[in-house]
């Protein structure tokens, strides 16, 4: 996997995509919307099994209590956590089609450095050009192709 200008090179074709608001950035911090350039891989799946069958064989079902730390400051941050969780985190089971398939990065994982941005996911976009906290977008259909062809350790270059 690629992204250019045009969309995500990947699998012998080009689809399109959003990223972060704050644009492609090598510094990459935690709150400031930019997709971190570098080169990363393709480490995990999650899916909603409430609303669409797994994308693929290893892909984990998204339970209800499944969060995603983006704390700083604390031991579990950039990673899969339970509620009850106190520190700042995103809900990955949404009431949103945003997450219902999530392809996880190791961008700053699994040894996170505090403050250097957590939670880099490919998943579905709002709408075309909406851009996101700094992951990569697609339409629900694409998502969904790209999760069924990116086996975990799969790189992508940003």
């Amino acid at each position: 996997m690629r992204l250019t200008p045009q969309g995500l090179a990947f699998a012998g074709r080009v689809i399109p995509c959003t990223h972060g608001r704050g644009g492609i950035r090598a510094d990459k911090r935690e709150g400031d919307g930019a997709t971190p350039r570098g080169l990363h891989h393709i480490v995990g799946c999650l899916y909603r099994p409430d609303r669409l069958p797994a994308p693929a064989p290893w892909a984990l079902p998204i339970r209800p209590g499944m969060l995603w730390s983006d704390a700083s400051k604390d031991t579990a941050y950039n990673q899969l956590v339970r509620a009850p969780y106190a520190p700042s985190h995103e809900v990955l089971r949404r009431s949103d089609p945003l997450y219902d398939i999530i392809l996880l990065t190791d961008w700053n994982w699994p040894e996170a450095i505090p403050g250097a941005g957590s939670a880099i996911f490919l998943h579905q976009w709002r709408r075309p050009g909406f851009p996101t906290e700094g992951c990569l977008a697609f339409t629900r259909a694409d998502i969904r192709w790209i999760a069924e062809r990116a086996a975990p350790g799969t790189p992508l270059l940003i």
